[in-house]
């Protein structure tokens, strides 16, 4: 493996954040990425299928690269060899960080798959993308979402492993990817935002406050420590450039840093900031839910849209749970 295959989670965290900024914008934004959920919810025209060909040059690159011997994170793109999809490749990418910021892909036959061969193909797909990262500072570098059965009471619950709501918020990622392989019994809708909308939709009603979103805000950063003695970092959650609106938000882990003793209660604009920009994200009119089937690829970008998840109540036989595949991607 070379010292480059992947970023490291710090790294990682650092290319997304170097997001150029040249001032605040006071104005609403015309853009591809400013989407609304009424609008795509008439014609679906976010997913694309793949055909029996290209499943056929899917399962060919498995055996090919499987037949490497290398571990997964070892694998190159090379080593998943995928010609006749190169050119949608680019499409998807192009799409992502300059059209729309998502796309959905539908038929990857995972019903006839190992898990494992499902992690060896999602890995092997995002290096046609993009550069895998670490997901947190152990390393992981493919996440299984899945109920593990921590308890919503814990004090810092790490949600992705639970049935509970995820709220609002971002990766530290330039896109996250999800591959379903079950779905649940009901509920565990992804939800998904434009972010450039809901500025859009803030500015014209509030423009104090989508000012204040040019500015610092604590950001806990629970068990995810940057150093020894970090508890919370400072953030910038908007940043414009070149008619590019850049967005990082994270609900929870913004309100929740005012749990240790040496933050502050939030002043009143802050606090109206977070419910107003919330508010705004959860009408009906703006979000898209999507009930992923097994086999959907969910491909986001976390510059230009905001990620939700519904609660969810799962199947009793544990092979049939709920269990999606998630990978974080730099482009």
């Amino acid at each position: 493996m070379t010292e480059d295959a992947y970023l490291s989670y710090k790294d990682q965290t650092r290319h997304y954040f170097a997001r150029p900024h040249s001032g605040p914008l006071s104005r609403p934004l015309p853009s591809c990425s400013a989407w609304y959920g009424t609008d795509l919810r008439k014609n679906g025209s976010y997913i694309e299928l793949f055909s029996n060909a290209e499943i056929a040059e899917i399962e060919e690159a498995i055996n090919f690269a499987r037949n490497s011997g290398k571990k997964i994170k070892d694998l190159k793109k090379d080593d998943f060899p995928l010609p006749s999809l190169s050119k949608r490749f680019e499409l998807w990418k192009r799409e992502i960080s300059d059209g729309r910021g998502f796309q959905v892909l539908r038929g990857i036959p995972v019903e006839k798959w190992s898990v494992k061969d499902a992690e060896l193909f999602f890995w092997a797909f995002g290096l046609h993308l993009g550069r895998p990262g670490a997901q947190n500072q152990e390393g992981d570098l493919l996440g299984h979402v899945k109920d593990m059965g921590s308890s919503e009471g814990d004090a810092l619950p790490r949600l992705y492993k639970t049935a509970a709501n995820i709220d609002y918020h971002c990766d530290g990622a330039d896109v996250v990817g999800l591959l379903c392989l079950k779905k649940a019994k009901s509920g565990g809708q992804s939800r998904i935002v434009s972010s450039v909308s809901v500025f859009n939709e803030l500015v014209k009603t509030r423009p104090e406050l989508a000012e204040r979103l040019f500015e610092p805000v604590l950001l806990d950063i629970r068990n995810e420590k940057v150093s020894n003695s970090s508890r919370y970092i400072s953030v910038i959650p908007c940043q414009y450039n070149n008619n590019i609106l850049r967005t990082f938000y994270h609900a929870d882990y913004f309100r929740s840093v005012t749990r240790h003793d040496d933050v502050a209660p939030f002043a009143v604009l802050e606090q109206e900031l977070f419910d107003v920009y919330e508010e705004i994200a959860a009408d009906p009119e703006l979000y898209l839910d999507m009930d992923l089937e097994p086999g959907d690829i969910q491909l986001l970008s976390n510059h230009t849209n905001l990620h939700a998840r519904t609660d969810y109540v799962d199947h009793e036989d544990d092979a049939e749970k709920r269990h999606l595949l998630r990978l974080w991607l730099s482009l």
